[in-house]
Protein backbone atom coordinates (compact mmCIF):
# COMPACT_ATOMS: atom_id res chain seq x y z
CA UNK A 1 0.00 0.00 0.00
CA UNK A 2 1.31 3.44 -0.93
CA UNK A 3 1.69 6.20 1.61
CA UNK A 4 -0.65 9.18 1.60
CA UNK A 5 0.02 11.80 -1.08
CA UNK A 6 -1.40 14.55 1.16
CA UNK A 7 1.89 15.74 2.73
CA UNK A 8 3.52 15.87 -0.72
CA UNK A 9 0.63 17.89 -2.14
CA UNK A 10 0.73 20.27 0.82
CA UNK A 11 4.46 20.90 0.34
CA UNK A 12 4.09 21.32 -3.43
CA UNK A 13 1.18 23.75 -3.07
CA UNK A 14 3.07 25.70 -0.41
CA UNK A 15 6.03 26.14 -2.80
CA UNK A 16 3.71 27.07 -5.67
CA UNK A 17 1.93 29.69 -3.55
CA UNK A 18 5.20 31.19 -2.31
CA UNK A 19 6.67 31.22 -5.83
CA UNK A 20 3.63 33.20 -6.96
CA UNK A 21 3.93 35.77 -4.16
CA UNK A 22 0.79 34.47 -2.46
CA UNK A 23 0.30 34.12 1.29
CA UNK A 24 -0.21 30.42 2.14
CA UNK A 25 -2.77 29.56 4.79
CA UNK A 26 -3.83 26.17 6.15
CA UNK A 27 -7.27 25.28 7.45
CA UNK A 28 -6.90 22.90 10.40
CA UNK A 29 -9.43 20.59 12.07
CA UNK A 30 -8.58 21.20 15.72
CA UNK A 31 -10.52 18.11 16.88
CA UNK A 32 -7.65 15.77 15.91
CA UNK A 33 -5.49 14.44 18.74
CA UNK A 34 -2.04 15.96 18.63
CA UNK A 35 -3.05 19.41 17.33
CA UNK A 36 -1.16 21.91 19.46
CA UNK A 37 -2.35 25.50 19.05
CA UNK A 38 -3.33 28.26 21.48
CA UNK A 39 -6.86 27.31 22.56
CA UNK A 40 -8.06 30.88 22.13
CA UNK A 41 -7.59 30.88 18.33
CA UNK A 42 -9.80 27.89 17.44
CA UNK A 43 -13.38 28.57 16.40
CA UNK A 44 -16.01 25.89 15.79
CA UNK A 45 -13.34 23.17 15.84
CA UNK A 46 -11.26 24.79 13.11
CA UNK A 47 -8.56 27.41 12.69
CA UNK A 48 -6.93 29.13 9.71
CA UNK A 49 -3.19 29.70 10.12
CA UNK A 50 -0.91 31.89 8.04
CA UNK A 51 2.20 29.82 7.26
CA UNK A 52 4.05 32.40 5.16
CA UNK A 53 7.76 32.70 5.95
CA UNK A 54 7.26 36.22 7.31
CA UNK A 55 4.61 34.97 9.75
CA UNK A 56 6.32 31.87 11.19
CA UNK A 57 9.71 30.69 12.36
CA UNK A 58 11.21 27.24 11.93
CA UNK A 59 8.54 25.94 9.55
CA UNK A 60 8.85 22.16 9.23
CA UNK A 61 6.62 20.26 6.80
CA UNK A 62 7.09 16.52 7.25
CA UNK A 63 5.06 13.53 6.07
CA UNK A 64 3.52 13.25 9.54
CA UNK A 65 3.10 16.86 10.64
CA UNK A 66 3.57 20.59 10.14
CA UNK A 67 5.25 22.50 12.95
CA UNK A 68 6.47 26.04 13.51
CA UNK A 69 6.45 28.84 16.02
CA UNK A 70 4.43 32.01 15.61
CA UNK A 71 3.33 34.97 17.68
CA UNK A 72 -0.21 35.16 18.99
CA UNK A 73 -1.05 38.25 21.00
CA UNK A 74 2.66 39.09 21.07
CA UNK A 75 3.60 35.75 22.65
CA UNK A 76 5.62 33.16 20.73
CA UNK A 77 3.85 29.79 20.61
CA UNK A 78 4.93 26.40 19.26
CA UNK A 79 2.40 24.98 16.80
CA UNK A 80 2.08 21.29 15.87
CA UNK A 81 -0.41 20.03 13.29
CA UNK A 82 -0.70 16.34 12.35
CA UNK A 83 -1.08 16.04 8.56
CA UNK A 84 -4.47 14.32 9.02
CA UNK A 85 -5.78 17.53 10.62
CA UNK A 86 -5.01 19.71 7.57
CA UNK A 87 -8.27 20.34 5.69
CA UNK A 88 -6.94 22.80 3.09
CA UNK A 89 -4.00 24.88 1.92
CA UNK A 90 -4.76 28.02 -0.06
CA UNK A 91 -3.79 31.57 -0.93
CA UNK A 92 -5.16 34.33 1.29
CA UNK A 93 -5.32 36.68 -1.71
CA UNK A 94 -7.56 34.69 -4.05
CA UNK A 95 -8.40 31.34 -2.43
CA UNK A 96 -6.37 29.33 -4.96
CA UNK A 97 -5.26 26.04 -3.47
CA UNK A 98 -6.68 22.68 -2.50
CA UNK A 99 -9.18 21.33 0.00
CA UNK A 100 -8.79 17.77 1.24
CA UNK A 101 -11.48 15.24 2.12
CA UNK A 102 -11.96 14.84 5.86
CA UNK A 103 -9.86 11.89 6.99
CA UNK A 104 -11.14 8.92 8.91
CA UNK A 105 -9.45 8.58 12.28
CA UNK A 106 -6.76 5.92 12.44
CA UNK A 107 -4.94 4.44 15.40
CA UNK A 108 -2.20 7.06 14.91
CA UNK A 109 -4.34 10.19 14.57
CA UNK A 110 -7.49 9.71 16.60
CA UNK A 111 -10.10 12.32 16.17
CA UNK A 112 -11.49 13.94 19.26
CA UNK A 113 -15.28 14.17 19.57
CA UNK A 114 -16.66 17.12 17.59
CA UNK A 115 -17.65 20.20 19.50
CA UNK A 116 -21.34 21.05 19.54
CA UNK A 117 -21.04 24.13 17.31
CA UNK A 118 -19.67 22.36 14.21
CA UNK A 119 -22.05 19.67 13.02
CA UNK A 120 -21.06 19.55 9.36
CA UNK A 121 -17.27 19.31 9.80
CA UNK A 122 -16.92 21.56 6.75
CA UNK A 123 -15.40 25.03 6.63
CA UNK A 124 -17.92 27.81 7.10
CA UNK A 125 -16.95 29.71 3.96
CA UNK A 126 -15.37 27.87 1.06
CA UNK A 127 -13.03 30.09 -0.90
CA UNK A 128 -13.11 30.13 -4.68
CA UNK A 129 -10.64 27.72 -6.20
CA UNK A 130 -10.71 25.10 -3.42
CA UNK A 131 -11.46 21.59 -4.59
CA UNK A 132 -12.00 18.38 -2.61
CA UNK A 133 -9.37 15.74 -3.37
CA UNK A 134 -10.08 12.09 -2.58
Amino acid sequence: MMTSNKPYLIRALYEWLVDNDATPHVLVDTSFDGVMIPSSIAKDGQVVLNIATRAVQGLEMQNTHISFSARFGGVSQNIYIPIQAVLAIYSMEDGEGMMFAEEVASSEGKKKPKEAGNKSGKPKDNKAGLKIVK
